[in-house]
């Protein structure tokens, strides 16, 4: 079996250093990156959790499902705005703190740390809002393969296809995004039959 791979310091998801560095350090991070992942570049989703710290002060999970939802609109307003809708990603981070801090202590990792098999750990993950079937399967494929998260059965839950889940370097970033914009064009192609990912 192969030796579990020592955590990243970094993803290079942002292209900022400092973004790249909280999303391997903080659990949470990583969850909001992943929930606003959507109908914006990457670079973008994975850079707003860090803009969020700094203007609410915090990504403590409590801390924030504490704060008026007025306040985190705010935050998600700016500008810039954190997404192309902020007003529903601030309110679906809301509701992804609360649910970490209701079902996990505010233990961000305890989602994956707890779980007893892949199955599980899918579960927990398509329970969070936002999180569909794809981006579940993307995020285990990341916990896997970078983070050494391997519970029982964690392979037959990841997609058979390349996520985001393997990339570990600034130039795998441009492929992934130049192979799922390809994708895109192919489905389009296909016309409805050809079916769309949800992240």
């Amino acid at each position: 079996m192969p030796a579990r791979p020592a955590p990243p310091r970094s993803l290079p998801f942002t292209g900022d250093d400092e973004s790249d560095r909280l999303l391997a350090e903080d659990p949470f991070a990583l969850l909001v990156g992943f929930a606003l992942d959507q109908q914006v570049p990457v670079q973008k989703a994975f850079r707003a959790p860090l803009l969020l710290r700094q203007r609410l002060g915090t990504l403590d999970p409590a801390a924030i499902a504490a704060r008026p939802a007025g306040e985190i609109a705010r935050a998600f307003a700016g500008p810039p705005a954190l997404h192309r809708f902020p007003q529903m990603m601030a309110r679906r981070v809301a509701a992804l703190a609360a649910a970490v801090s209701h079902d996990y202590g505010g233990d961000a990792a305890a989602l994956w740390r707890g779980a007893a098999d892949g199955r599980e750990l899918a579960a927990r993950l398509r329970a969070l809002p936002g999180f569909g079937p794809m981006k579940v399967a993307v995020v285990i494929a990341l916990l896997g393969r970078q983070f050494g998260v391997r519970p029982r059965g964690w392979e037959q839950e990841v997609p058979g296809h390349p996520t985001l889940g393997e990339v570990t370097t600034p130039e795998e970033l441009l492929a992934y995004q130049a192979g799922k914009r390809q994708a895109k064009a192919t489905r389009r192609q296909a016309g409805p039959a050809g079916g769309a990912a949800d992240s």
